[in-house]
Parts: structure tokens; sequence; C-alpha cells
């Protein structure tokens, strides 16, 4: 008998719009490989970020960056792929997906173009993209929260009953006090994560453009119990502006075609037309569909912040969780709830610190591998030292962007490695909090698989994160997995799998390594964690009045005891 032709293999690429670059990654569909990728740093700002030296919370960035960025990252990595493999061609790409920071809205205008890219807007920053770490809306937020929790509806309650300054109603609401002429101009607001796809597949005006119920849930307060985004009237309430952005289309989840590329973009980028372009989500929510994600999995994506995922079937009653970020039907998988959470600032406190704090010794280019060296010969407890892990603001559960970095038990011989050592361990606290308040209200995590920039690169932290949270910590085998995640929904967009499962457990694993608490370790952490709960309750609650006296002795005590084993 002839043997049978081989199917030609088929593709997806999935394109990640981060906090400093967006990448774009062609992905094998057979067993998720990357075999094309490249990345495009945003030119525009600091580091691809717009900043004001006269007030640290603003960061924007430019929308022009976002579309140059598609069309070069895509562009080379589709050529990156022709390079690498003889069984790649662009005819054989199946789908299109799309991720990006967020809450990041966009204003813009009745056409769909983003005001920022016409010349009397500029030079404006509240014209540009309200990146996701823009902490100008703080007082907004409250006000939002103060207001939600009056409404008959509650509109609170799936998203951990704070409303954060991170967010999108609490920028738009910013915007319009205090830029009221690009307010005024703003046909509508647009995510990130719904600009692009929209724009690549020529569903760009308001009224039509793509949005993610990824997006609308977990920021923008969409649930269908309340029938949709919060009511003309709340809104009135918090601006009279703000009742005319509410926007009619239903929020699709990302696994839903919405629309095929369009030929000049298709040109641009060496694709051929009518490609399949998925629905988009937030990085975290990718990055746990290129984990894995499945019930009883928590997936931490590790950058600059940190977002924590997890999922439960839609069939299962689940509680309303205090502090975290949402609890949306199908934001990650279909069928199930997504419940995001996570840390304002874990990669960017490091940096902070390499930034302006490193002695000389360790102010090189490999200064976080020169550090992350001396601070791997510390033993637990050790250094004696204690930190909190807010200078970002905390995300989770507290939900305060007012709150501010802590380090208490320094002394004349504290070191660079054990303030570095300390930091990351504060870290690691900020995410046994979070398991605890799931597991409070009764969902479990059995497992945490870990993904990003930092996972890659540092043993240590995950180490020191299996002993403080006292669990097996795994790292997903794609270093890449929000982008895999989104290539996975654009093959399923794209008629290659039939449901994101399905192509996750053909895409998707996790590396031979696992990092296993060690006993002496967690016990020792588990002392400094009761110490870092009290500073988190006595400085982040307001309800909270506890004594400290106790904690620099208690610190001495553990650091002497450490020291003599």
């Amino acid at each position: 008998m002839a043997s049978q032709p081989s199917q030609p293999s088929r593709f997806s690429i999935g394109v990640d719009y981060g906090t400093n670059s967006v990448r774009a990654v062609v992905v094998d569909l057979a067993d998720g490989s990357l075999i094309g990728e490249s990345v495009y740093p945003y030119p525009t700002g600091d580091a691809g970020i717009i900043v004001d030296p006269r007030d640290p919370n603003l960061a924007r960035q430019n929308p022009a960056d976002y579309i140059q960025g598609f069309l070069t990252s895509v562009k080379r990595a589709v050529a990156a792929a022709k390079k690498a493999s003889d069984s790649f061609s662009p005819d054989n790409v199946v789908g299109i997906g799309i991720d990006s920071t967020g809450s990041t809205p966009i204003p813009v205008d009745a056409d769909g173009t983003a005001l920022a890219l016409h010349e009397e807007f500029r030079d404006d920053p509240a014209a540009h993209a309200w990146l996701w770490k823009d902490h100008t809306s703080t007082a907004e937020a409250e006000e939002i929260t103060r207001l939600a929790t009056e409404a008959p509806e509650q509109y609170l309650r799936k998203c951990g009953g704070i409303y954060s300054s991170e967010w999108y109603w609490a920028k738009i609401l910013h915007c319009t006090r205090t830029a009221p002429r690009v307010a005024q101009a703003a046909a509508s607001w647009v995510e990130l994560v719904d600009f692009i796809p929209g724009y690549i597949t020529g569903r760009v005006r308001p009224e039509d453009v793509p949005r993610s119920i990824c997006a609308a849930g977990h920021k923008a307060l969409y649930h269908e119990e309340w029938g949709g985004l919060p009511s003309a009237d709340f809104l009135q309430k918090l601006h009279a502006d703000l009742p005319r952005l509410r926007y009619s289309q239903r929020p699709q989840a990302a696994n839903c075609a919405v629309g095929r590329l369009l030929p000049s973009i298709a040109k641009s980028v060496g694709l051929p037309s009518g490609i399949a372009v998925a629905g988009g989500a937030f990085d975290c929510h990718m990055g746990a569909i290129g984990c894995g994600v499945k019930p009883g999995v928590l997936v931490k994506a590790i950058g600059t912040s940190t977002c924590d995922i997890m999922v439960s079937p839609l069939d299962a009653p689940i509680a309303d969780v205090p502090g975290v970020c949402g609890i949306v039907p199908e934001s990650v998988l279909p069928g199930m709830y997504g419940i995001e959470a996570g840390q304002s600032g874990v990669g960017d406190i490091f940096n902070w610190f390499v930034r302006n704090l490193a002695p000389p010794q360790f102010a090189t280019r490999n200064a976080h591998e020169l550090l992350t060296q001396e601070a791997a010969r510390l033993t637990p407890g050790a250094s004696g030292l204690l930190a909190l892990d807010w200078n970002n603001g905390n995300r989770c559960v507290l939900v305060d962007q007012e709150l501010s970095g802590l380090l208490v038990g320094q002394t004349i011989h504290t070191t660079a490695p054990e303030i570095y050592r300390a930091l990351i361990e504060a870290t690691a606290f900020g995410a046994l909090t979070i398991i605890n308040r799931l597991e409070e209200y009764q969902v479990s995590v059995r497992e945490v698989v870990c993904c990003g920039g930092i996972a890659e690169k540092s043993d240590l932290l995950l180490q020191i994160y299996a002993d403080v949270c006292n669990r097996p910590i795994k790292v997903s085998r794609n270093p890449q997995t929000c982008a895999l995640g989104a290539a996975i929904c654009g093959a399923v967009a794209g008629g290659a799998y039939r449901t994101v499962p399905a192509a996750q457990k053909r895409m998707t694993g996790v590396k031979d390594k696992v990092y296993r608490p060690r006993k002496e370790a967690a016990r020792t952490y588990a002392e400094l964690f009761e110490l870092y709960k009290k500073l988190h309750d006595s400085f982040g609650n307001t309800s909270q009045t506890l004594p400290l006296h106790d904690v620099m002795k208690r610190l001495i005590a553990i650091r002497k005891r450490t020291r003599a084993e």
C-alpha cells in the first residue's frame, strides 16, 4: 500500500504587547514550538513609556508605537520562521491572536483613530494610551468604589470589592476632570487589547470595534448579572460625560474570531490576507492559557509586576473573593470563570534597587546576576530583614495604590545582597497572601506554574517562592507563554483546534525541573510570614491596629538562630 502523503505543517501567530515592547511569535500547531520570533521595543519615551517628572504616577504610551510594533514584529517573525524551518509557509498560517497589558485604554475619535495620531493632540499625554501602571486616577478610583458600594447592583462584587486606579473607568474619569479637551474629543475609549484586533481587521469605529470580555469584565465592571456595563445613571453620578461612553457591543472570548486580516496589513507583514484574527485578552490571561491552566492550577506571570490567574467551572458555585481583580465568566477559558489577582510591583522593585541603590561593585550591566549570586549564599532569616512589596502600591488583596514600600531590620552591617534577597522574599510573601485569600474562599491552589521573564531567569526567586508558599513550583516549558496563549487562541479561531483545552494538550507543558519546598527553609519563612502579615495588616488595613514593638526583636532572634544553625 502506498504511503499517504504527510499533511503540511500548520502555524499560528501570537502577538504580545508588553510594558516596554511588542513580541511576535510564529508557533507550530503540532507541539507549540516557536519557529520564528521578533521583538520591537517601543521607541517613544523612557523605555517606551511617556513619563512626567512632576508626577511619578503618570505612565502613557504612543498608539503609533503599537501599530508600528505589529507591522514590524510580525513581518520579522515571519521572515525568521522562513529562515528557520523549511516546513513553514505563510500560506499555512491559520490564525493570529493578540494579548496586551491592561487596563490600557486609548481615547479615539468617531472613526476609531487614536487621538494621539492627530497633530493637535500629538504632544498631549492625556491623548495617548493610559498604560496599566498609570496611577494618576487614585482619587477617582476611590470615588467609584464609594459609589459602587452604595449602588443596588453592587458592581464591585465580582472584582474584589475595591475599584483600582489601574482600571478603565477611573482613568477615563480622571481625564474628564484634568484634560477636558481630550475627553470631549474622544468618541470612545478602546483598550489596547481591542484596538489592535480592530485595526488589523478594519473594525475600528467605536460602534464596531471588537470588545474583549477579559478587559470588559476585569476592568470595566461588565457582567451579565446587571446587564453588561454599569448603568447610565450610575455613570452620570460620576460625571455627566460618561454615559455616552458606554459601548453596546457584547464582549467576546479570546477564542472567537473577530475578523480577517486586511489585505493591506497582510501585504505589509508578508502574510496572505483573510487569516482569522482572534479576540484579544490581557497578557496574563493568555499566559495562563500558554501554561496549560486548569482548575486547581495557579498560574503566576512574573515580570515587572505579577498577575495570578486561576479558572473554575461555570457549573459550580464560586464565592465573591474580596481583594481580587475580578471573577469573570470565560475571561480565560470557555466554560470557566477566570479569576485574576496579582502584585503591582515585582521586577520593578528589583530594578528600582539596582538602578538607585546598588553599590559600585554591583552597578554593572550584570547587576541582577551578581546580586542574585551573592543573595543565594544567604540562608532564610539570616539577614534579619523584612520588607513590604508595595513600592508600586498594592494590587491585591488591599487594592490600594497609595501604599508604599518598607524595609525593617537594617543595621550598619546590612549588605546590598541581603536587601536584594529581602525584596525577593517580600514579593514571595505577597504571593502567599494572595494564595491564602483564595483558599479562604474555597478556591483550592493545588499546583503553581510560573511564566515570564523572571521565571525564566531566576532559580533563586523560584526556590524562595517554593519555600515561602510551601508548594512545588513549576515553570512553563515555553519561554513566551503570553504570546503562545495568544497563538493558541488564533489557532482555535482559525479552526485548527475545536477548543482551547484541546490545543493546550498539544501545545503546552512544563519543564522537567520542579522547585520543591525545603523543610527548614519553609519553617523559617513561616515565622517571617507571621511578621510580614503583621506589617501588612498594620500599615495596609485601616481596621487593624496591631502592636509592632516585637517585630524588630523577633527578626533579630530569627537572625541569630539561623546564623548559628
